[in-house]
């Protein structure tokens, strides 16, 4: 129960702006349950996708805090952001597992007022992509 507890944690930490990679702790409970690889992968996008909920809750509500010297992003960067997320609509949002700018697009799409439900399929879509790929690789290569 603790490692499942902790692939869903640990995926649900990694997907908010704290920086942590819950790839490594997925192929290392891997190694432990392997008869578990698809509870694993559930757990893991859904974590990962309710991570990102997070970041487009904070886009949506904390916009009005923007001028504050706190605020995390400068006027300049979540202007491009914005710009960025505009060209290429909320398909972008199949990318938001890229550990570069993922979690940036899922805060972004928050200030951009998507839906929830259409947010939420987009990112559970490219997330557990990720983690297949991070579970077969991890399959492969361990065990």
């Amino acid at each position: 129960m603790i490692d499942y507890l902790l692939v869903f944690g640990s995926s649900l930490l990694a997907a908010t702006i704290a920086p942590f990679y819950s790839e490594v702790v997925l192929a290392a409970v891997l190694t432990r349950q392997p008869d578990a690889a698809l509870l694993l992968w559930l757990l893991a996008s859904v974590g990962n996708t309710l991570g990102s909920v997070v970041n487009w809750w904070l886009g949506k509500y904390l916009l009005h805090y923007r001028h504050k010297r706190w605020f995390p992003v400068s006027d300049k960067q979540l202007d491009r952001a914005q710009r960025w997320f505009q060209r290429f609509g909320v398909w972008s949002l199949l990318l938001a597992w890229a550990p570069v700018g993922g979690d940036a697009l899922t805060f972004i799409a928050g200030i951009m007022r998507v839906r929830l439900a259409l947010f939420t399929l987009l990112v559970f879509i490219g997330k557990a992509l990720r983690y297949a790929v991070v579970l077969w690789f991890a399959d492969t290569l361990l065990l």
